[in-house]
């Protein structure tokens, strides 16, 4: 027999560790080699059954099952588990169909031409039809919709479906990115109610797990869907606990009461390595930890003033000290340098104190004292850094008074509340979904509350734009924009760092999002 018919076998769970280890033996192999072999065999295949339980950083306890208040990442998951968009992201940042089966544009990009998959069905049996995808995207669109996926649909002009399967968007202009909006975790599509509106008050949707208990701030429970138009999900439950302190995440992991979490402890990562038991993943994608100020209120309405914070704050030792290495220092830049069309505009930010206190001369102060909000509800490691900030800006005339916050209820009490704070940004896969997210003048979600026309002409042009080198030069020019002028400090580029039982196995990972780009408990399995 050889080592791949054994392997295959082994798979297949028809070859336990013990023959597998004594034929590979047999057959030359160290026995060691053996074990590495046949723990790769048995992992590399999908099993189904048993419960997964994953420790979750985010979660308060104002959390709801409403898709317009989504604005962390358990919410986000709980949109995952329970529902699909029109489009999904791939391992290589692709936007591919998921509800969608095709997608047809116009060859000017204003509009595009969904059809439906057949067969889809919600959790309560009915029928997935092109009216219940109207109802959810006129419900985040609306008047009076205060969805924080608003500001991105805003260049719908009609969307209407034609018979049961197919949908229509007509854009007021062109949108060669559009697929990718469609996929934005704020959209997983529900059931059209009478009179309008869509009913999401009891989680009902076409994902991969039912919901079967729900208390915001604490869990999430669901059972696999035994009706997936799509193959999987592997677990035959799921729960997910938001545990918002990393201590008692990563004693949980060590101890077997979940099998994963996300946003590891830096510190003491090397410990996590060092355990058999466990997986490290370090990935390098889009997300972004940032020090947004509020532009409307001083003394963040002087230009000087944000430029003289900019060069006071030592961007690198924050990288070093609290990411320890896992990521890159920002420059006031939020697209990372991976995302087309990304740049590094000048002059790169760096820690200067005579620059700073040069602006902030030129905003007619010799000193300056300014409160700054945190909490590591908004990143592991957040009141740390704001420390770093204050002893940095204190040697450029600036004190910077940190004010520790709650973690629960930070998202609602101080993000887009206090006029610092801190927040993050998993990031988006193209520069006009961030752009548009976070930065133009009416979005739900612009944190600095910044509005530049110039910025905003160029993000329209941009994005019906077809010319990859035209497209390029406006984006540049918007990232020059921003860099100079807006209210965001983008501190670093962090890494998705995660850790995860041996007994759970997965395959390429996502680098658009945090867990596996959403698709952990769709797509992950027990060996």
């Amino acid at each position: 027999m050889t080592l791949d018919q054994m392997q295959k076998l082994a798979q297949k769970g028809r070859m336990g560790r013990r023959d597998f280890i004594q034929l590979a033996i047999a057959a030359g192999v160290s026995a060691g080699a053996a074990q590495t072999l046949f723990t790769k065999a048995v992992r590399a295949e999908p099993k189904k059954g048993g419960k997964f339980i994953a420790g979750i950083g985010h979660g308060q306890s104002s959390d709801s099952l409403d898709p317009a208040t989504w604005a962390n990442a358990f919410s986000a998951d709980v949109g995952f588990v329970t529902g699909n968009c029109l489009t999904s992201i791939d391992s290589k940042n692709n936007a591919v169909p998921d509800i969608a089966e095709s997608i047809e544009p116009s060859p000017d990009a204003k509009t595009w031409v969904f059809k439906l998959r057949k067969g889809v069905e919600f959790h309560n049996g009915k029928t997935l039809t092109a009216a219940d995808v109207v109802a959810t995207y006129d419900y985040h669109r609306g008047e009076n919709s205060k969805s924080a996926a608003k500001s991105v649909l805003t260049d719908i002009a009609e969307v209407k479906a034609d018979g049961d399967g197919t949908v229509i968007f007509t854009l007021n202009s062109g949108s060669a990115d559009f697929p990718y909006i469609t996929s934005d975790y704020h959209l997983p599509i529900y059931q059209a109610k009478d009179g309008g509106g869509i009913a999401w008050e009891e989680g009902i949707g076409t994902g991969p797990f039912i919901q079967t208990s729900y208390e915001p701030g604490v869990r999430f429970n669901a059972k696999r869907n035994p009706n997936y138009h799509k193959e999987g999900p592997n677990f035959d439950e799921i729960e997910m606990l938001s545990i918002v302190d990393v201590a008692a995440r990563q004693n949980a992991l060590i101890t077997g009461d979940i099998h994963y979490m996300d946003r590891c402890d830096l510190k003491t990562l090397s410990l996590l390595k060092r355990n058999e038991d466990l997986e490290v993943t370090d990935i390098t994608g889009f997300s972004h930890y940032v020090a947004p100020m509020d532009v409307r209120v001083a003394p963040f309405d002087s230009v000087d003033v944000r430029l003289a914070l900019k060069w006071a704050i030592n961007r690198q030792e924050i990288v070093e000290k609290v990411l320890l290495g896992h990521g890159i220092a920002g420059n006031d830049n939020p697209l990372a340098p991976s995302i087309k069309f990304a740049t590094n505009p000048e002059p790169v930010y760096a820690y200067d104190p005579d620059k700073a206190k040069f602006h902030l001369k030129k905003a007619g102060l010799t000193e300056l004292t300014v409160d700054l909000s945190a909490a590591d509800a908004a990143f592991a490691g957040a009141v740390d850094a704001a420390v770093l900030m204050k002893e940095s800006a204190a040697a450029c005339g600036i004190n910077i008074n940190v004010i520790k916050e709650a973690n629960d209820g930070y998202w609602d009490t101080v993000w887009m509340k206090k006029p610092w704070c801190f927040s993050y940004w998993s990031g988006r896969p193209t520069a006009d979904w961030m752009f548009t997210t976070a930065y133009a003048a009416e979005a739900e979600w612009n944190d600095t509350f910044w509005k530049h026309p110039k910025f905003n002409d160029l993000l329209v042009q941009a994005r019906a734009e077809t010319n990859d080198e035209v497209r390029a030069a406006l984006y540049a020019e918007m990232q020059q924009i921003l860099h100079d002028d807006g209210g965001i400090m983008v501190l670093m580029f962090n890494n998705f760092t995660s850790a995860n039982s041996k007994k759970v196995a997965h395959g390429d990972l996502n680098s658009n999002y945090d867990h596996d780009g959403g698709y952990i408990f769709e797509r992950w399995w027990f060996v």
